[in-house]
């Protein structure tokens, strides 16, 4: 089996949840869970542009594993949301280095405001995708392209998905989960974690 790298993307004022929850999810996905024959589908490492450490929301201080450019060849890619996309949509090298990277991973994904950034990389022109339900109006008419829902927790639109805001990056990561490697795999995961979520 493949262990798929997945690499989280850390700027000042993201939204902590946005990083530890779909971190939390991949990380203690685990196949045949305490057998000898354990196996960890995901390997998960964290990212800035810099490398530097970071400060999330509310003083929550991280350090990333890589910059953009020591990243390795990540197969799954989550860009969380929070108040620091608002700088970060203007950041040219960040936002031409996610354009740069749908065709190499197999699925990029964002949390939250974290759509803005795939949107302003032009990653979601034609497509359905969502964000945190307050920013919604402001993401219908900065980016007409794209074509926004609401009252939903992710949208999958093949190689890129977004999620609703914060605590939906955990639903979309466990979609991610039973997409990738099944029901089973994704309820043992929601129970090890005990996490209430419905797979339908």
């Amino acid at each position: 089996m493949k262990q798929r790298k997945v690499g989280i993307f850390l700027f000042d004022d993201a939204e902590v949840l946005e990083i530890a929850g779909p971190f939390e999810v991949f990380a203690v996905t685990s196949i045949n869970r305490g057998k000898p024959d354990e196996l960890k589908p995901f390997l998960v490492t964290t990212f800035s542009e810099s490398g530097q450490i970071v400060t999330a929301r509310n003083g929550f201080r991280v350090v990333p594993d890589y910059s953009l450019e020591s990243v390795p060849d990540y197969d799954i890619i989550v860009i969380p949301g929070g108040v620091g996309t608002r700088r970060e949509l203007h950041n040219g090298n960040v936002i031409s280095w996610i354009r740069g990277r749908i065709h190499q991973v197999e699925l990029m994904t964002s949390v939250c405001t974290g759509a803005f950034l795939l949107a302003k990389a032009g990653l979601l022109d034609g497509k359905q995708a969502t964000t945190h339900a307050a920013s919604i109006p402001w993401m219908k008419e900065n980016f007409p392209a794209v074509t926004v829902l609401d009252h939903v927790k992710f949208v999958d639109e093949g190689n890129v998905i977004s999620s609703a805001g914060i605590s939906a990056g955990i639903d979309m990561a466990f979609h991610i989960v039973r997409r990738l490697l099944g029901v089973d795999v994704a309820k043992a995961t929601a129970k090890h974690m005990e996490y209430d979520i419905d797979f339908v």
